[in-house]
């Protein structure tokens, strides 16, 4: 289980710190990091990061579009963690 929580914990790390340099990119007028790389820096278990840079860093939180596909991810992220929640065994 700690294995589990530290790989969500460095996942979310990775994607909230990858918002964060696309949003000192755009700041600063350089080449940004496309919405799919971030996308994908989302899917593996790690949208709390990503709204946690959405909503502090308020990057990308004008854009519908990206809105509406990261809500979608956080969603198909919810059904996984319903059916696989059942089957972790937690050592007490």
């Amino acid at each position: 289980m700690t294995v589990l929580l530290s790989c969500l914990l460095f996942f979310n790390l990775l994607c909230f710190l990858l918002f964060a340099l696309d949003k000192r990119k755009a700041q600063r007028g350089q080449r940004r990091i496309p919405e799919r790389t971030l996308h994908f820096a989302t899917l593996p278990a790690a949208a709390p990061g990503a709204w946690a840079a959405i909503l502090l860093l308020h990057h990308k939180n004008r854009k519908a579009a990206f809105w509406s596909v990261t809500l979608l991810l956080t969603l198909l992220q919810g059904v996984a963690l319903y059916f696989v929640w059942p089957h972790i065994k937690v050592p007490f």
